[in-house]
């Protein structure tokens, strides 16, 4: 017989081996965060104190963006109205004195690193890989950036040349258009090769420059950048410590004006382009790697919005045609083409009992009961051709189902864009961050 010790660390034992939540199995959640949303106006403006509340949930913060000087190739700020942009990096890594479990990494790249006319610059990001001089300047940029401001890292969001929107097509003409793929691919880069090559080896330089000084290497690919084209997937997974998926935007109004369609489905929808979903995006990066900790789906906190016309039709099945591009902005971002998840939720909400609307600024959702694609909501135009609006977004429980698929494909966790566009005030329904939430409790 035990002694009664060994009966209560045994028993202790076997309970732990049984508890579903056990450490082991917790996912992590990735958290970005657009410093923009610290200087907008009105009620889109996200300040620190409204932000520390998500923070006891995030594992990881990504602070958004930094971007690279054309000239000089080192780090640069992308936020000049922050007067005193160093200091807002300053306070954002002291967030971790009260939140001693959070990372805190800068990310360069993304879809904010513009030009003069406003377009993604990857010519310079480019340029950096090809020349050895502007990699080692980069490099000695950030490790001074991330040292003196007190970052736990750098998230490399990098912009490569993105794939060309594709029209709508029937399953034979798709099957067609992808066979010639296979020969004019290489036509958004003809030195792709040389590119993924570069991008291997600068990841590995990267990543020794900063693990001497403790330093954390992460990896988000931006949506529509083809991984198989740029991406040595078991080169660059053996010098990050994740990389964090864009599965999201497959479908957004300024890529495909013309035609309305869910931005992020969990699986492949029929006639559809086949890679335009999470299952797929995932599948890939699995077949190259033997490590599914190492990556994150991304799930976002926003929807994506189209203007209807009056051949649009009326019932809102997706996919919708003759789309006259974005909508409108929303009330708080007023950013065209998005509505941030109180904004959409706001406009869900402006009806009646029994479904009978009372003003033209509702929506009308639809639910997915297979759980496998996503939600919408729409407004028809109304007699004179107007008002028409067409929106495909995550709430809190697609989101939660997509945590689930996290779990059952054994992923790394999730990467939530962005903490600045989820209800951080509670507008919805009084709780804060109900996307961020939903997700923590399914991992």
């Amino acid at each position: 017989m035990l002694p009664k010790g060994w009966i209560f660390l045994v028993a202790g034992l076997l309970w732990l081996d049984g508890c579903p939540s056990s450490q082991a199995d917790v996912a992590k959640l990735v958290c970005y965060y657009d410093a923009s949303s610290f200087v907008r106006e009105g009620p889109a403006q996200l300040s620190l104190q409204e932000l520390e509340p998500a923070l006891g949930f995030c594992n990881y913060l990504i602070y958004g963006y930094a971007g690279i000087d054309a000239e000089s190739f080192k780090i640069k700020s992308l936020n000049p109205e922050l007067s005193y942009n160093r200091q807002h990096y300053s306070q954002i890594t002291a967030l971790r004195r009260k939140h001693p479990h959070l990372r805190i990494l800068l990310s360069v790249g993304g879809g904010r690193d513009v030009n003069a006319e406003g377009v993604a610059d990857s010519v310079k990001y480019l340029s950096l890989l090809e020349q050895p001089e502007h990699r080692n300047s980069f490099k000695a940029s950030v490790r001074e950036e991330l040292s003196n401001y007190g970052f736990d890292g750098l998230d490399l969001a990098w912009q490569f040349p993105l794939l060309k929107p594709k029209r709508q097509q029937g399953a034979l003409k798709r099957a067609w258009t992808s066979f010639k793929g296979w020969f004019s691919s290489n036509s958004i880069d003809p030195k792709a090769e040389e590119h993924k090559a570069q991008f291997a080896s600068f990841v590995r330089e990267l990543r020794l420059e900063l693990q001497r000084n403790g330093k954390l290497l992460t990896l988000s690919m931006l949506p529509h950048v083809d991984a198989e084209l740029f991406i040595d997937v078991p080169s660059v997974l053996s010098f990050v410590d994740f990389v964090n998926l864009g599965t999201y935007d497959f479908q957004t109004p300024q890529r495909d004006p013309k035609q309305a369609d869910l931005p992020a489905p969990l699986y492949d929808m029929y006639d559809r382009d086949a890679r335009h979903n999470v299952n797929q995006q995932v599948q890939y990066w699995l077949n190259h790697t033997a490590n599914a900790q190492q990556l994150n789906i991304g799930i976002t906190t926003y929807g994506r919005s189209w203007k209807m016309s009056r051949d649009s039709g009326i019932t809102g099945f997706p996919p919708i045609a003759d789309t006259e591009g974005p909508a409108p902005g929303g009330r708080q971002t007023n950013q065209p083409g998005l509505l941030s998840w109180p904004e959409i939720c706001d406009l869900l909400q402006r009806h009646l009992g029994q479904g009978k609307d009372t003003s033209a600024d509702h929506l009308r959702k639809v639910g997915d009961p297979t759980k496998r694609f996503g939600i919408y909501a729409y407004r028809a135009t109304d007699d004179n051709g107007e008002n028409g609006i067409w929106v495909g977004y995550e709430d809190p429980t697609t989101a939660a189902i997509k945590a689930d698929f996290v779990r059952a494909q054994g992923l790394g966790g999730v990467a939530l864009h962005d903490l600045s566009l989820d209800d951080f005030r509670g507008q919805c329904a009084g709780e804060k961050f109900p996307i961020l939430r939903s997700i923590k409790y399914k991992l």
